[in-house]
């Protein structure tokens, strides 16, 4: 069985957990992702893009065709994200914006070259890139911009703020895997991106101690002996010359991962470009999530009168739609206070109208099902009573179990009493019972089975002269008969087979099957 965790380590994870959310709370996240038809090469440097912003952004999000830029900035806030990366292509180009939320600025780049992942990597004979490397955000490198110019510093305060800030006397070295580069170029105002990958190598010791410090070891079936791989370092490719000088060797303040990189000691850093590579030319600078003013542009330059008459015409058209806002809600107001006056006359002349005709009671309301020359129905709680006098007619029996039923004038108000039957009498069963004066007609209506056939059925059948379906004999049978000198439907004879047909000729006449048998 493991080992059950005490309560001092219990606590130090609670506490590990609870910085970490502080610190991820108050790290920049952004969302990378593409608006419109960017075609599979966009897409994958989209997808590039976002293995750069690891682990600090969103990488499997999904956009759909009918998601808007309001659809991401609704979802921004609650998840703290604070810049966009947004990818388009035209016919000629491909663009690139990066935003702040949530009030901007909005920078728009042109991308006037790029490179994918894949594409730098295979074109490296030895790459070095895992999954390792993007478990943490990567050292940005800024070069070249401390030119003097508006657009250059809002530029590199934005890239800052893309990335986490790092307090260089609490960093811990190992968690420093990758790196981001981006350079300025002054005379064609171009921007380079660069991704590499980290490694941190010991130097001031031969080609053959540092094979021995590296997991692999070296084939020495060759050597006599050790010396000669330390001394002379043979078997050893000249790829695995020392490329290291003053510009990539430093001394280190910590311990840093790997065999030999120990602290205050020499070791070189190497980077090995894992991509993608950009080349961004500055477009311009917009107020807001692209709907302001624009503070730069690089192709269109603008006089100090024009901007002034641009401000004017944009203050102009604010005044406007606040007028315009103004003017609804007083109009809103203006329907609703009409409405609640036409309520509370509607409510005074129907308070007026009452007192002057008199409080009308429940029981002098008219029934609005009532006929003209019924009677108005008696108060009663019965509900048999009550259908007694609506339909007219009695009420079964079963329809109010708990009523009482109603008598005539001249009866008794005793309950009836079941007629007993003799032993050996049953109950009677011939029609005329069921017709009996008892049971029939008792308050004069007609009941089921009383009424006549039509007169006019009647005469068609008598007229037909034929008797119903099911009636034997007869002259006329409508069904299964036949006339002299006319056929009708199922007259025909029923073949009886060919042995029969010439006994019956030989006798003279026809009989019965069973007594052609033999049978009496």
């Amino acid at each position: 069985m493991g080992k059950t965790k005490t309560k001092n380590q219990k606590k130090a994870r609670e506490a590990a957990s609870r910085v970490a959310e502080e610190t991820y709370s108050t790290v920049p996240h952004t969302f990378v992702f593409h608006r419109g038809q960017i075609g599979k090469n966009v897409t994958q440097l989209v997808a590039d893009m976002r293995r750069v912003m690891e682990p600090f952004t969103a990488r499997s999000l999904k956009v759909r065709k009918n998601n808007v830029l309001k659809d991401f900035v609704a979802v921004a806030g609650p998840l703290g994200i604070t810049h966009f990366s947004i990818f388009s292509k035209t016919e000629n180009t491909v663009n690139m914006r990066l935003a702040r939320l949530p009030k901007g600025p909005t920078l728009y780049f042109r991308v006037a070259k790029y490179t994918l992942s894949k594409d730098v990597v295979s074109s490296l004979k030895r790459h070095r890139m895992h999954e390792q490397q993007f478990s943490h955000h990567p050292l940005l490198v800024l070069n070249n911009f401390g030119i003097e110019g508006m657009h250059i510093k809002l530029m590199a305060t934005m890239f800052q703020n893309m990335f986490p800030s790092i307090n260089v006397h609490k960093l811990n070295l190992n968690s420093i895997k990758r790196c981001v580069l981006l350079n300025y170029d002054p005379v064609s105002q171009e921007v380079e991106f660069r991704h590499y990958s980290l490694k941190v190598v010991p130097v001031g010791m031969s080609r053959g101690v540092k094979k021995l410090m590296q997991e692999k070891f070296p084939n020495m079936s060759k050597l006599e002996d050790i010396s000669e791989l330390l001394m002379k370092g043979v078997n050893l490719s000249e790829s695995e010359a020392e490329q290291d000088g003053d510009h990539n060797i430093t001394e280190l303040p910590q311990v840093y991962s790997g065999r030999g990189n120990m602290a205050s000691q020499q070791s070189a850093v190497r980077l090995t470009e894992i991509g993608p590579r950009m080349t961004l030319q500055l477009v311009k600078i917009s107020e807001g999530m692209g709907e302001g003013k624009v503070l730069y542009h690089s192709f269109i330059s603008k006089t100090e009168e024009e901007i002034q008459e641009m401000l004017k015409r944009k203050e102009a058209r604010l005044k406007e739609k606040e007028e315009r806002k103004r003017k609804q809600e007083q109009n809103v107001a203006l329907k609703k206070e009409k409405r609640d006056q036409n309520k509370q006359k509607s409510l005074e002349g129907i308070k007026r109208k009452r007192q002057q005709e008199g409080q009308v009671s429940d029981d002098e309301v008219e029934d609005p099902g009532k006929q003209e020359d019924q009677a108005p129905a008696e108060e009663s709680e019965d509900e048999a009573e009550y259908y007694r006098q609506a339909v007219g007619e009695e009420p079964d029996e079963d329809m109010f179990p708990g009523a009482k039923r109603k008598r005539g004038p001249g009866k008794s108000t005793k309950p009836f009493k079941k007629r007993k039957l003799s032993p050996g009498k049953g109950p009677p069963h011939d029609k005329k019972s069921f017709k009996s004066s008892d049971r029939g007609n008792k308050d004069g209506r007609k009941r089921f089975g009383d009424r006549k056939p039509l007169d006019g059925r009647n005469r068609f059948r008598q007229s037909e002269g034929g008797k119903r379906f099911g009636q034997k004999g007869g002259k006329g049978n409508r069904f299964a008969g036949q006339k002299k000198g006319d056929k009708k439907f199922g007259g025909q004879k029923t073949f009886k087979g060919r042995a029969v047909m010439k006994r019956q000729k030989g006798a003279g006449g026809k009989k019965d099957f069973k007594h052609k048998k033999g049978k009496s």
